[in-house]
């Protein structure tokens, strides 16, 4: 999740929605139901948001609304359900999701050939951030992707993030659940904490369009 969270109260004065709205999207699906974080305060249980992502989301909502789109067609392009997506490289290079470098790294990992789907893609696009923003050598891009090949499946239903970290010039990197804390030994450095569904949003909004 965001580090910075943003109260329900706050939400609603911020956005100009009512409480009804908000959880008229959330059973829609709209919004993620592990985006309602509770969090004891000083005057009992509150919900909180991950800021960033609840606040980009809802003015993507009522920009589709001020459109005229149902509740069900802004779900189906806000949240689709990507998980019988499948296409071929062909057709990922050539949409631009993926790199051909991220391609060859799957090419060498995966153990038959067959189109690339969700995981792969989702793969490929945390490989090519990585190796974008100088994170990560071509070598270490390969950890990237063994890991989420092998990991991600584990974390379905849950929102989870992949922590680059390094130590003494060697690199490793994990799947955590997005709000979980975590804990280095001294001398580590994390790196990079990348957040999967930014991605998986991304890839939607790519593949929907």
């Amino acid at each position: 999740m965001d580090t910075e969270l943003i109260s329900k109260k706050d939400l609603l004065v911020q956005t100009g929605i009512s409480y009804g709205q908000l959880y008229r999207w959330k059973r829609k699906g709209l919004i993620p139901e592990d985006w309602f974080v509770r969090k004891s305060t000083f005057t009992g249980q509150e919900t909180f948001f991950p800021r960033d992502r609840v606040l980009k989301r809802i003015e993507r909502i009522l920009t589709m609304k001020d459109e005229d789109r149902s509740l069900d067609d802004i779900a189906d392009a806000v949240a689709p359900d990507l998980g019988d997506v499948a296409m071929t490289a062909e057709d990922a290079l050539g949409a631009g999701l993926v790199s051909q470098a991220a391609v060859d790294v799957i090419s060498e990992i995966r153990s038959a050939p067959g189109p690339m789907r969700l995981g792969e893609l989702l793969a490929a696009s945390v490989h090519d951030a990585l190796l974008l923003s100088g994170d990560a050598s071509a070598d270490e891009g390969r950890i990237v992707v063994r890991v989420l090949e092998e990991g991600y499946a584990l974390f379905e239903g849950s929102e989870a993030d992949l922590l680059f970290v390094r130590k003494m010039g060697f690199a490793t990197c994990l799947l955590v659940n997005s709000s979980a804390e975590v804990v280095f030994e001294s001398g580590a450095r994390l790196v990079s904490r990348v957040k999967l569904q930014d991605h998986i949003d991304e890839l939607a909004a790519r593949l929907g369009g």
